[in-house]
């Protein structure tokens, strides 16, 4: 919600503050940037606190970082605003992401892209209610206090919930492993990967209202929450097709129809051609983010919670990049060209996909390293 959210208001906190579409990406990339602080910091800390002591302060931090932003008097506590919520948003998903590798060892790719399908579940219930509040001529800080009932929702349920130990602790696996699995030839490839990934689906999604109703006069709002519709129904089905054709074969295949797709958006110029390249680019990007962290729990158990933490983090620190320069290139040259310029990222993950898909098949084909449970739940 967070996400569709911000991205309805965008032009509207540009106007409010009296700042530029760089600037405007600056701020937005703070929530990244706050994502990829907190969870490289919650993965170690899902061990040592456990997860519900972080899932209680990730609510208190949204709860603090929407109120400040709604009350936020400059642009500067508009930024710092922007970063705690970020924060609360990177501790759930410190914890998501091992909770469901440890509950569901042998199925992780099928899992968390289940799990993820709520992501743009999230934008969906967001873009909707957003788009219903701009028709009722309600502001911006409405529809950003509308975030808060979730927050104090999932924040009830943490109290009363049993969560278990990490698959890692479980396993015995020393903390020695777990680092050290982090400077793995392969891991550090999949990192970079993920740099792209991220940009890619993320980038482009939060520019999506301001970009297309320049180009397309078309509500970028809508075409968001039909790529979240796409991506919500697709990654149900992300598990048997990673089955068949193994995780690395279904992110080549994302990468060629995410390139195809983003393109043709910096394109569109009525309402049925924005809709129609938004199909091919949500089919590519719909599996991206979850199934590069069911690649990383499968191929490097050892590593966690933190590796889990890194990727994610290391995703959200790309995307604090990558807005702004899309910002610096709308301004300069136009919102097609910021598209348009975005593109190179999947157009190169078609390249390292594929040659990890051949290297897989020439090892006897893509396999999932196991570990085995011993410690009981917390």
């Amino acid at each position: 919600m967070v996400f569709s959210i911000r991205a309805a208001i965008l032009d509207d906190l540009g106007a409010y503050f009296h700042v530029n579409r760089e600037l405007v990406g600056i701020f937005a990339g703070k929530a990244f940037l706050g994502f990829a602080a907190a969870i490289v910091i919650g993965g170690p800390l899902c061990d040592a606190l456990g997860m519900r002591s972080l899932l209680s302060i990730a609510c208190l931090l949204h709860i603090a970082g929407v109120s400040l932003t709604i009350f936020a008097p400059s642009y500067g506590v508009l930024k710092s605003a922007t970063f705690i919520v970020g924060l609360g948003n990177g501790l759930v998903e410190g914890v998501i992401n091992p909770l469901i590798a440890t509950v569901y060892a042998e199925e992780k790719t099928h899992k968390l892209n289940m799990l993820h399908a709520w992501w743009p579940g999230g934008l969906i219930i967001g873009g909707l209610a957003a788009y219903a509040l701009t028709a009722l001529g309600l502001g911006w800080k409405i529809k950003m206090g509308i975030i808060l009932i979730p927050a104090l929702f999932y924040g009830a349920m943490t109290l009363v919930q049993k969560f278990p130990a990490t698959e890692r602790v479980a396993s015995g696996v020393s903390a020695v492993e777990m680092f050290r699995e982090g400077l793995r030839p392969m891991f550090l490839l999949l990192a970079f990967c993920m740099v792209l990934t991220a940009s890619t689906e993320l980038a482009p999604n939060q520019w999506m209202q301001s970009v297309l109703w320049n180009i397309a006069h078309t509500p970028g709002i809508l075409v968001l929450v039909y790529i979240s519709g796409l991506m919500f129904v697709l990654r149900f089905f992300a598990g048997p097709i990673a089955h068949k054709v193994s995780p690395v074969g279904l992110m080549l295949g994302c990468a060629a129809l995410a390139s195809a797709g983003l393109f043709a958006l910096s394109y569109a110029h009525n309402a049925l051609t924005a809709f129609a390249a938004a199909t091919v680019f949500g089919i590519g990007v719909c599996c991206f983010w979850p199934t590069m962290l069911g690649i990383t729990s499968e191929q490097f158990p050892k590593g966690g919670a933190l590796l889990l933490g890194v990727m994610g983090g290391i995703g959200n620190v790309a995307v604090d990049q990558a807005l702004p320069l899309m910002g610096r290139i709308y301004d300069e040259h136009g919102a097609a060209q910021a598209f348009r310029y975005a593109t190179i990222a999947p157009i190169v993950l078609v390249g390292i996909f594929g040659g990890m898909f051949l290297y897989y098949q020439a090892r006897g084909g893509y396999r999932a390293v196991e570990l085995k449970q011993t410690a009981p739940a917390e």
